[in-house]
């Protein structure tokens, strides 16, 4: 399913195209039908050449309408500009295709109605001149009549057309479903519509119910897409949807159905502007930004010569790339639309610090970026880099220190190591008798959101005079060993780097200058790890087997089955795995097989 929005002035003629396209009436309401103008958003859909099945979302086209109008285009990919030919292009015309601008709609049709009235070309032709410049400059446009009918069949090959050349969406995408009505249903309870751009929707779902008030975690009892329930309905689809347990006063347009835990939901954001006819963005101080089906109020900071912060009167789940429209409500026009560069900024509390702002905002762009994220935020969890909007693959590809779920930009790790080494001497220096800092010290003499990144920056910083052991961040004693000692430490250091579980032999250790008294010490100084004599590894490398263990997902695990995944022989896999049973990480099961304990 595709899904296309009407768009243009009203009286035109839009619900009468949509009826005379799916033989459905979308005008709901009673009132609507008498009056012969669309006053709320309509449904209906058909099947057109080809097969291909279009739902169409009618909007209303008279000024008092238009926070509607924008509720109904918001999730839509496309739209049907439609002008009739006896009126030719008209306030509303402008004002919808401001809108659609300001969406950065791209995908559309432009539709002139009542051709039987006049002839068509004046209005194409004025059409046409208001389109140029714009994202919908050169779209296919069509000449019909609702009444007789003529220009119908090439509309339905135009429409066909647009729908095959829209964007595939994501079936599993996140879901975040826009609610534009809600009702209730007898026997069945409160039941919300909306348009779903990405993801899949089942039933059975626990999703969360995000309004006013905030979220609550809410289940699907049922689906339905096109009239037939359904079990599942991925997007592009107009949905249905029926939720258990909540009551209709509890629901309303403009509130979300989300994935739980997937989006950081905010009350302030920085957007690049843009100006829907090409002149700079002139805002208001108040405005009122739509996204979806929801419209909130907005106090406007400008930053740069087209960007803003915006600070929401009511927090939503926006990522970087949303596009948003801002409207002035007081002159009742489109001020701007709005790309979303920063979902999560920092705070403007210093003097100067908007100049600076503005200065790095100028560098960014609407496209979400793993790496120049975490560059800008240094440390950040990989979930909320997700949150954000950075496709999960890219963040899954940063090869950079991490811990916990945590990141580090590679370009910090050497600085705050080094100033974690001078807060360690700082405090031997004063404290001679209590070498090296607590856990928690280091912690925060680092400036590190959760102390297990301590261990990840020491490996990733190579620093072999730093230490994390027995609750302290100390110099190793490895630093006061001779230097020949060092020497071989280092070069076993790069063998082991390249490949943790190939304990060296007899030869290269002899080679390396490192015989049992060199060993031995280098063991106490928390720098080698035995398994058993003559099996050597680099401290930690226990901890990391039973990472790489974990991350298999096996209940048990064969011997043969550890060398594999390890990567390493018989000889390192034997000792290593008494080594985790005698440390409590590892049992034996009755089999002879070893389960990691959880």
């Amino acid at each position: 399913m595709q899904v296309i929005a009407t768009a243009g002035h009203v009286d035109h003629g839009k619900s009468t195209l949509v009826r005379a396209l799916t033989g459905m009436e979308p005008d709901r309401y009673a009132e609507e039908r008498r009056r012969g103008m669309t006053i709320d958003l309509g449904y209906a859909w058909t099947t057109l050449p080809g097969g291909a099945t279009v739902a169409f979302v009618d909007v209303p086209g008279h000024e008092r309408f238009v926070t509607t109008m924008l509720a109904g285009v918001g999730p839509v990919p496309a739209a049907m500009l439609v002008v009739a030919a006896d009126e030719g292009w008209m306030p509303q015309s402008a004002e919808h295709l401001d809108a659609l601008t300001a969406l950065g709609v791209r995908h559309g049709l432009l539709v002139v109605t009542r051709s039987d009235l006049l002839d068509p070309s004046l209005a194409l032709e004025e059409a046409r001149s208001h389109l140029a410049g714009t994202d919908l400059a050169g779209v296919p446009a069509v000449a019909v009549s609702a009444v007789t009918g003529a220009g119908m069949d090439e509309l339905r090959t135009a429409l066909a057309d647009l729908a095959a050349s829209l964007p595939t969406p994501d079936p599993a995408a996140d879901v975040r479903l826009w609610i534009d009505r809600a009702f209730t249903v007898r026997g069945a309870g409160t039941v919300v519509t909306g348009t779903l751009p990405a993801g899949t929707l089942r039933t059975d779902d626990e999703l969360d119910l995000l309004g006013p008030e905030g979220a609550r975690r809410v289940t699907v009892r049922g689906l339905q897409a096109l009239g037939e329930p359904r079990d599942t309905v991925p997007g592009v689809a107009r949905v249905a949807v029926n939720l258990r347990g909540v009551a209709r006063e509890a629901v309303g347009r403009g509130d979300l159905l989300l994935t739980p835990g997937a989006f950081l939901v905010g009350d302030v954001v920085d957007v690049r502007l843009r100006d829907p006819r090409g002149a700079p963005a002139d805002l208001p101080s108040e405005v009122s930004l739509h996204i979806g089906s929801a419209a909130v109020p907005v106090r406007v900071r400008p930053l740069g010569a087209d960007t803003a912060r915006l600070r929401l009167a009511r927090p939503l789940p926006l990522r970087i790339g949303d596009v948003v429209v801002l409207r002035d409500p007081g002159r009742r026009r489109i001020a701007a639309g709005a790309a979303v560069l920063d979902v999560v900024p920092p705070p403007l509390r210093r003097r100067g610090s908007g100049a600076r702002r503005a200065a790095e905002l100028a560098t960014m762009n609407p496209t979400p970026d793993a790496a120049a994220e975490l560059a800008r935020r240094r440390v950040v969890r990989s979930a909320d880099l997700v949150a954000m909007g950075v496709p999960r693959s890219e963040v899954a590809a940063l090869a950079v220190p991490a811990a916990a779920g945590w990141l580090v930009d590679p370009a910090v790790v050497e600085p705050v190591v080094t100033g974690l080494g001078a807060a360690v001497d700082a405090h031997d220096t004063t404290d001679p008798l209590d070498p090296g800092l607590p856990t928690e010290a280091a912690r925060r003499a680092a400036d590190l959101p959760d102390a297990r990144l301590i261990d990840a920056l020491l490996r990733a910083a190579d620093a072999p005079g730093l230490v994390h052991r027995d609750g302290r961040v100390s110099r190793s004693v490895a630093a006061g060993l001779p230097a020949a000692v060092r020497d071989g430490l280092d070069a076993l250091r790069a063998d082991l780097e390249v490949d943790p579980f190939a304990a060296p032999g007899a030869d290269r250790l002899a080679e390396l200058g490192l015989g049992p008294r060199e060993i031995a010490s280098l063991v106490r100084a928390g720098e080698l790890l035995r398994l058993a004599d003559g099996v050597v590894l680099l401290a930690g490398a226990d901890d990391r087997a039973v990472d790489l263990l974990t991350g298999l997902g096996a209940d048990e695990l064969t011997l043969s089955e550890v060398r594999q995944a390890l990567g390493t022989t018989r000889r390192v896999a034997v000792p290593l795995m008494e080594h985790l049973g005698r440390t409590g990480r590892t049992v034996r099961t009755d089999s002879g097989a070893h389960r990691l304990r959880r």
